[in-house]
């Protein structure tokens, strides 16, 4: 990781996503505890597993969005993309592992959202995640997407929004939503996997650093000011750019935080891959497994989302 001494406190650990954090943290473990009868009538107690999945997933967030990973992924580009693969590789497989079914079936039942379930469907949640992030990766729109705090915003609220839903038909809660068999999940996160790897490729075998972000002084500066305070004039004559920090040649770091997506990728998709052919084999040779195969479609009808 890059010396950042040169920084305080507020820039390395965004002491307002702490905040955030930790009440998203003590709102579920409220409406999980002793809220759960009043706010969720009928639902189960939550176990301690999935309390942790969510807990995982709100910490990972904040890990790879408001540590000294996040600043560091604005000195390198390594950590730029370790930061991607943990805030939308793996925690929100967790988070929806972590919330229960009851909470989405609650959900399900606001006005209007009927019509946005065409954004569940496999095809397109396939698509919107694998289009959006391959897009976001491009020199030209990632370049500006860094340098315009508002766009920075949204698009990362897309990415995560759409990274979420991605995981959705495979790890959906509720039987009556849960339309893919295990063949087809598997195939499923196949596709996700194929999907991602142009973007990768294109990174790990450029020739050349493709983003000014990690290259231009006057760029770099204009994005470190997401981090601290002050104007881009003030911020790089403070700071001296990008290769301050440098640990690397540009070519070799971009080169590594593309090896980096595609390593976590494949071993997230890998063991998800694994998990669903595990269920699969126990369903399909129940005389072999000495507890039940896993009631995929036990749980009473979800009304509020037929």
């Amino acid at each position: 990781m890059p010396n950042m001494d040169a920084f305080g406190f507020a820039a390395k650990w965004s002491p307002f996503l702490m905040l955030f954090t930790v009440a998203l943290i003590a709102l579920y473990l409220i409406a999980v505890g002793n809220k759960r009868e009043a706010w969720f009538p009928g639902m189960k107690p939550v176990t301690g597993t999935q309390k942790g999945f969510f807990i995982s997933a709100m910490l990972l967030m904040y890990i790879a969005l408001g540590s000294p990973i996040d600043l560091a992924g604005h000195l390198m580009f390594t950590w730029h993309m370790a930061s991607m693969s943990i805030a939308f590789m793996i925690a929100p497989s967790l988070l929806l592992m972590g919330i229960p079914k009851e909470m989405f079936i609650a959900f399900g039942k606001i006005p209007g959202m009927r019509k946005l379930r065409f954004f569940i469907k496999p095809m397109v949640t396939l698509l919107l995640f694998n289009t959006l992030f391959s897009l976001y990766h491009m020199p030209v729109v990632h370049d500006f997407v860094m340098t315009n705090y508002v766009i920075h915003t949204i698009v990362y609220t897309a990415l995560f929004l759409t990274a979420t839903i991605m995981w959705w038909p495979v790890l959906c809660p509720i039987p009556e939503l849960n339309k893919l068999t295990d063949v087809r999940k598997m195939g499923y996160i196949f596709a996700n996997g194929v999907l991602l790897t142009p973007a990768c490729a294109l990174i790990i075998f450029a020739r050349e650093p493709m983003y000014a972000t990690y290259t231009d002084p006057q760029v770099w500066a204009i994005a470190m000011g997401f981090c601290m305070p002050g104007d881009p004039a003030m911020i790089l004559e403070a700071l001296k750019g990008p290769n301050t920090f440098a640990i690397m040649p540009a070519i070799e770091d971009q080169q590594l935080g593309g090896v980096i997506m595609k390593l976590v990728q494949e071993v997230v998709y890998g063991a998800t891959l694994a998990y669903v052919f595990y269920h699969w084999y126990r369903r399909e040779n129940p005389a072999n497994n000495e507890i039940d195969p896993l009631p995929a479609n036990a749980a009473p009808a979800a009304e509020g989302l037929k």
